[in-house]
């Protein structure tokens, strides 16, 4: 009897707390006006929000404030990296790098989608290709590594390289893609077009919240469902139920994206660790807590805690008695996490963040989320009123872009929106930006020169403080038409630039210096190395935690 009381009571509650859902998003608290109604105009509002899922391979990261920069001695003498007070969102991470079998996945994604066979898709294929070349050495024996590395299953956990941050950027946005289109076949949204060969795989998030029949050739018979609606939502023969799904339904997940400096190093450092109650206990040199680079517990005691160069000619130390178990990058997971659970935030693979390059963190920078990069856009709109896509009709050409090292790669995806650049009429009288690339403000544009009374036709022609060198000029030769790159060939003094990338942590084929994670480096964006992987972030929306604070006392020793 006392069973059946519970159970009645647990009942009770679970309907008590449907109700109270159901009325939050049933109609306006301050108009009475229903939501999601037909009868009064469908006025949107999503369902109550529980809490964002961890998106899968990720781990939580739990935003707070933190010193970016260097805490150690700067033995190199760079001065890149002061330190400075910084505050981060919380975000999810990648507990990993991103392996080769997972940039495989997207390589042959893109082949099925872009046969690389179609003229106007040729160089879709190949742009999207690591560099295998990368492990090429003019005195070494390593061409084993670039015919096997990227696609050999002895090597399918181990972190990709060779590719650059420009492919990096790409991989995160068809992820993002992938992730949606995966989670509405799943809920029902969508019919399983992986299983369909008569139309194409391509997704697009930002296609489908603008203009959905738009996708899949235009093909309406795809979308089984939609978010249901209070009234009449009686389908005809399979007929489209509901209405469309839109951003404000909470339904699609969040943009994958490389993670800013400043996010990447918060994660790296972990300071939750050696947090005392809001306090932060002594400074941390690598990922993990401690000194040493060398295990001390006593099971593995003297075995390194992360894949690093140990000398000179030291990979991985004796035969017989490797300290660190790898020679080039590892398989993902071989070393501890840290305390958030990042696995190989120090060693293994440098990483990608999505930040240019300067050679001081910005003495004046926000201190809040700091990110220098920022290109804002808007979408592009016909006279029509409607969105404008890349044309994929019969005929249509592929707009490319030659890079400075001769790789060739679209602007954008066939069947992606365009965006613009924001202008000046979208920006007038705002105080919280101003322009529309934001990747040299304040640090050699107009108004950061002593040229600030110039207008902007004046002061382009003048020296720029980073006078890297420009993008070749491309030139066809008379004879065979064949496009030939010809390179800058005046005096620079810098190799800074917009387009030079930030990249953090240390590598396979770095000392132990650089397994600080606020060291930092830089690499045009455009080039690949053996020794450069990436992962992926996304942003959690909502409150910072889910959790109640929790107050830490470290032990002491």
């Amino acid at each position: 009897m006392k069973n059946v009381f519970k159970l009645f009571i647990v009942a009770l509650s679970v309907v008590t707390l449907a109700s109270c859902n159901s009325s939050k998003s049933g109609s306006s608290k301050l108009t009475g006006i229903p939501f999601n109604n037909p009868k009064y105009d469908n006025y949107i509002r999503g369902d109550a929000f529980a809490g964002q899922e961890t998106p899968l391979g990720m781990v939580p990261i739990e935003g707070g404030s933190f010193t970016m920069g260097q805490v150690q001695d700067d033995v190199m003498f760079d001065w890149n990296t002061t330190p400075k007070k910084m505050h981060i969102r919380s975000f999810f991470m990648d507990e990993t790098e991103v392996t080769n079998s997972e940039y495989f996945l997207y390589v042959q994604y893109i082949k099925k989608v872009f046969p690389p066979a179609e003229e106007k898709y040729k160089h879709i294929y190949k742009s999207v290709l690591p560099d295998t070349l990368v492990w090429r050495k003019s005195l070494g024996n390593t061409d084993i590594l670039s015919e096997n590395y990227l696609r050999h299953p002895a090597y399918a956990d181990y972190p990709v390289v060779g590719v650059s941050w420009l492919q990096a950027n790409k991989y995160c946005k068809w992820r993002t893609d992938a992730v949606n289109l995966k989670k509405l076949i799943d809920k029902g949204y969508l019919e399983n077009i992986f299983d369909n060969d008569s139309v194409s795989n391509f997704f697009d998030t930002d296609v489908f919240l603008a203009d959905s029949d738009k996708l899949f050739d235009g093909d309406s018979t795809i979308y089984k469902r939609g978010i249901r609606t209070r009234g009449n939502t009686n389908s005809q023969n399979g007929n489209f139920r509901g209405r469309k799904i839109t951003q404000a339904d909470g339904v699609l997940s969040q943009k994958f994206r490389l993670p800013t400096e400043a996010e990447w190093e918060f994660a790296a450092k972990a300071n939750i660790e050696n947090r005392e109650y809001n306090n932060i206990r002594g400074r941390k040199k690598y990922a993990w807590d401690g000194k040493y680079s060398r295990e001390s517990k006593k099971r593995l005691r003297g075995n390194q805690l992360a894949n690093f160069k140990q000398g000179e000619g030291s990979y991985s130390g004796l035969s017989g008695w490797s300290s660190d178990g790898a020679d080039i990058p590892n398989k993902v997971k071989s070393y501890p996490p840290n305390a958030f659970g990042l696995y190989d935030m120090s060693g293994n693979v440098s990483e990608w963040v999505a930040d240019v390059y300067r050679p001081i963190i910005d003495n004046e920078a926000n201190d809040f989320n700091y990110f220098r990069g920022n290109i804002f856009t808007r979408k592009m709109i016909d006279k029509e009123g409607k969105v404008v896509i890349a044309d994929v009709s019969e005929g249509a050409e592929v707009a490319y872009d030659t890079l400075p090292n001769g790789k060739i790669m679209p602007k954008q995806l066939p069947g992606s929106l365009k965006y613009i650049p924001i202008t000046k009429d979208d920006v007038t009288l705002r105080r919280n930006f101003t322009v529309s690339d934001n990747t040299d403000i304040g640090d050699g544009d107009l108004n950061s020169s002593r040229f600030y009374g110039d207008d902007e036709n004046e002061f382009s022609k003048r020296p720029s403080m980073y006078n890297s060198p420009r993008k070749p000029s491309i030139e066809r030769d008379a004879e065979t038409g064949e496009e030939i790159l010809v390179n800058d060939a005046k005096k620079r003094t810098t190799l800074i630039s917009n387009s030079t990338r930030v990249y953090k942590g240390g590598a396979w084929s770095d000392r132990e210096y650089w397994l600080d994670p606020a060291q930092r480096r830089y690499l045009p964006e455009y080039m690949a190395t053996n020794h450069i992987g990436f992962r992926c972030v996304t942003d959690q929306v909502g409150p910072m935690s889910f959790k109640k604070r929790k107050a830490r006392n470290p032990s002491r020793n």
